[in-house]
């Protein structure tokens, strides 16, 4: 990762801290090196990591790192989870997998646990090959983004299994946080 990178993902992990209370087990998905777990060392030792492209699965003290896709990869004694995060995250699915990611949340995380979901505007598609081309960003995984519509959040993760508890714009309005409750 480039040092811009390292700035945005930085920039979405705090504004999701502060939801995440000492002592949670937290599902982070689309973990990649586990940088979350870095930042919050709140968490419980059973929090969890899981993202296609870490090398290899691995286990340290305070969290687990798996290689593979969420839900289907995950182990068979997973969760439940206090709180689950996707930073960056959301517009990485193919549209015919956002019903089982929904259902997949549901099953992980535990009756009045948090769902804290950050997804760019559609515009910063734009600007973050811009980036890349003048090699200022390594801009993982672009080529999945599909054209993620911002407003889909709340229908995918809707009422009434999760209630929208908080939506705000950050990033000068390029990037938006979404906080559920499971219901």
């Amino acid at each position: 990762m480039k040092q811009l990178d390292r700035v945005l993902q930085h920039w979405r992990i705090r504004k999701v801290l502060p939801y995440l209370k000492r002592g949670a087990k937290v599902l982070d998905i689309g973990s990649v090196d586990g940088t979350l777990f870095q930042h919050a060392l709140q968490l419980s030792a059973g929090s969890l990591g899981i993202d296609p492209i870490l090398p290899r699965s691995e286990k340290n003290g305070r969290f687990t790192l798996i290689r593979g896709f969420f839900p289907k990869d995950m182990p068979l004694d997973a969760g439940p989870f206090d709180a689950i995060t996707m930073l960056a995250v959301l517009e990485h699915f193919p549209e015919e997998e956002l019903t089982i990611l929904a259902d997949g949340c549901m099953k992980y995380l535990v009756p009045g646990g948090l769902l804290l979901i950050t997804v760019p505007s559609p515009f910063v598609d734009a600007i973050l090959k811009w980036l890349r081309r003048f090699r200022l960003i390594d801009g993982m995984s672009l080529e999945e983004h599909h054209g993620y519509k911002v407003e889909q959040t709340s229908l995918i993760f809707a009422e009434p299994v999760f209630m929208l508890v908080r939506h705000q714009t950050f990033q000068l309005g390029l990037n938006n946080l979404f906080v559920f409750r499971r219901q």
